[in-house]
């Protein structure tokens, strides 16, 4: 009597089937993959390159207090995006770098911190709100004396 053996590799029918449905997926992975690898080649001009900042907050000293004077709700606007613009700045530190940062400390509340705003660009008029927020920024770095 003769036995018939029975293998459980896969047949080359079931091997094209598995195929057929891997290639999506290797189109995925290769498109991943080469996506990596152009970041990586570009990564050095990137960093070279300056950032364009955007939003409310991206225009000059001169505007902010013409567009704020006498009107809180526009101040909180610009403010507001100085929060969101000091976010940014903290969830981009490196590892070890602002790790704890308040940026609404009891030390310097926010009132205080819109106040820090008006003054800097009372001071200069011909810089940029945002350089005003980095200073802000520093300032919140600073250890309280």
């Amino acid at each position: 009597m003769m036995s018939r053996r029975t293998s459980s590799l896969p047949s080359m029918k079931d091997h094209e089937m598995i195929s057929d449905c891997l290639k999506p997926r290797r189109r995925c992975v290769l498109w991943a993959l080469w996506a990596v690898a152009a970041g990586t080649l570009f990564m050095d001009q990137a960093e070279a390159q300056s950032v364009k900042i955007v939003g409310i907050g991206a225009s000059s000293c001169q505007y902010f207090l013409r567009e704020t004077n006498g009107k809180p709700e526009v101040e909180k606007n610009f403010f507001a995006w100085a929060q969101g613009y000091m976010s940014g700045l903290l969830l981009r530190a490196p590892p070890g770098k602002d790790e704890d940062l308040d940026l609404a400390p009891d030390v310097y509340p926010l009132l205080k911190q819109a106040e820090f705003l008006r003054s800097f660009c009372t001071r200069n008029p011909d810089a940029d709100f945002s350089d005003g927020v980095n200073d802000l920024y520093r300032t919140l770095r600073a250890p309280p004396s």
